[in-house]
């Protein structure tokens, strides 16, 4: 059902200008001429990537993880664990738009700084606090929090990502930095809160690997801006002004 609707949102969406211009002006790159663009501007990919490894690991804990999480770990009901994961969805779909339009009025750097915070200060005794004394209303209540810094994060941290990447290997450094912190960090989430809760025999640990997550999007929001406003006149990067 949601194949039509994106076909309309592609077909009468507009492209930047700059892309426009580009786009008409030169022709299209080679595989090996995009690999090598890459190559020169692998700083700015390993920071996306970080970028997005909040955004990856906050998603796969909220969603894919919170079955298995509420029936295995807390021992609550199959029914409950599905419930709070679909009222994530909506969350989600409610935080994500209202969130990246904020972001447009004060700023990227700001709602990223800010979430990125509020998940190394917050996760882990959110987490606590549920583990012990596991209920559904807990859950939902740690849940929804989760999600509204998920959501509120990745609102500003996609467009964010899009204007920080050179235009020359915009789209393919965007895709690889995504694709590289999905591979590396968000899709082992599961598996590697899975390990931690039996290692360490702490149901709340998954609070320390979402704040080791939000403390790689913390340092890559502050070395992303500071490496585009240097660069700024040469990369052909356009930020928008707070």
């Amino acid at each position: 059902m949601i194949i039509p609707l994106l076909f309309i949102l592609r077909s009468s969406l507009k492209e930047t200008d700059e892309f426009e211009q580009r786009r008409h002006a030169a022709n299209h790159p080679t595989p090996r001429e995009i690999l090598l663009r890459l190559g020169q501007n692998w700083v700015i990919v390993i920071i996306g990537m970080l970028l997005v490894t909040m955004t990856t690991v906050s998603f796969y804990f909220i969603t894919a993880y919170t079955p298995t999480f509420g029936r295995e770990v807390l021992k609550l009901s199959n029914i409950d664990s599905l419930i709070v994961t679909m009222c994530v969805g909506v969350s989600n779909l409610f935080w994500l738009p209202v969130m990246g339009a904020a972001s447009d009025r004060i700023g990227r750097k700001p709602v990223l700084v800010v979430f990125t915070v509020l998940m190394i200060v917050t996760a882990y005794p959110a987490l606590s606090w549920l583990v012990s004394a596991p209920s559904f209303t807990r859950l939902l209540i740690v849940e929804l929090w989760l999600s509204f810094i998920y959501a509120s994060y990745n609102g500003a941290m996609v467009v964010a990502l899009t204007e920080i990447v050179p235009l020359h290997v915009r789209t393919s450094g965007f895709s690889v930095a995504y694709s590289l912190a999905t591979a590396t960090f968000g899709g082992f989430t599961p598996a590697v809160v899975t390990y931690l809760i039996h290692a360490t025999d702490n149901r709340a640990v998954a609070g320390l690997w979402l704040m080791f997550a939000a403390a790689c999007g913390l340092i890559a929001t502050l070395l992303a801006y500071r490496k585009v406003a240097a660069a700024q006149p040469s990369m052909g990067v356009s930020l928008p002004t707070p």
